[in-house]
């Protein structure tokens, strides 16, 4: 018993029992660091790119929806207005002074429309729960990867899905006659950068958000129906009484 406090205080024997374990133990942690650390530099460097793919494999995973919403929406839309309601609009629509038909008018605002709403579906519930349901956001920023570049990663995939979605609409306006004009490919940017616009601040509020109590519906139902009814998506904004038109507008 007497030999025990004098190898737990450094005695020799214990100096020399302790220094292999501790020598491995540290050169283990050593090579562990550095392998981390090297593991660590690309991340850093592109991990706006690696938030951008974990989100194309959620996408992924939704895909279906995507292709059905993607070729469905424009096809019914564009159908309904160009077979349907623009013969009965243009019948009673003078086209002598330069004007143009009713699916020529209506048809880059269902575009922007579209983009507008497929920035709402990504910039919202996705957001919400990165943060609270499954909260990966905070996986990643436990990582090599910064805020920033999690904020870049989710808008390049957003970026990569309005660009895609509004291609194959403005795909099907051209199948439908309804660009007349050679610079009409300039929608497909213009609807892009308009769902951006709205999406990236609706991002920012849905990660303000710390209890869902309906508020990305509300959003839904007053604010992104609203604008996309009385912003001259189906008739123009002249239209509107006076004190109406600031919705138009905004």
């Amino acid at each position: 018993m007497s030999d025990l406090p004098s190898a737990g205080r450094g005695g020799p024997k214990g100096r020399l029992h302790a220094r292999p374990t501790d020598a491995a133990t540290d050169g283990a942690t050593t090579d562990d660091a550095r392998r981390a650390i090297a593991g660590g530099v690309r991340p850093r460097r592109f991990g706006a790119w690696y938030v951008a793919e974990h989100r194309f494999r959620v996408m992924w995973s939704y895909a279906q929806t995507i292709l059905v919403t993607g070729f469905g929406e424009p096809l019914i839309y564009l159908y309904a207005m160009g077979v349907g309601l623009a013969t009965l609009v243009d019948r009673n629509l003078s086209l002598e002074a330069g004007g143009v038909g009713y699916l020529v008018f209506v048809a880059p605002a269902l575009l922007c429309s579209a983009a507008l709403t497929t920035a709402m579906i990504e910039f919202s519930y996705p957001v919400l729960l990165g943060y609270k349901w499954n909260p990966t956001f905070s996986g990643m920023h436990s990582g090599p990867i910064s805020p920033g570049q999690i904020v870049d990663g989710l808008v390049i995939s957003v970026v990569v899905r309005l660009t895609a979605t509004v291609a194959i609409y403005y795909a099907f306006m051209l199948l439908f006659g309804a660009v007349p004009s050679s610079t009409g490919w300039l929608a497909v940017p213009i609807a892009t950068l308009t769902g951006m616009a709205f999406g990236t601040l609706l991002m920012a509020y849905a990660s303000s958000i710390r209890e869902d109590t309906g508020q990305l519906a509300m959003v839904q139902r007053l604010v992104v129906l609203p604008l996309t009814l009385f912003s001259g998506t189906f008739f123009p904004l002249s239209q509107l009484p006076w004190f109406l038109q600031w919705i138009g507008w905004i």
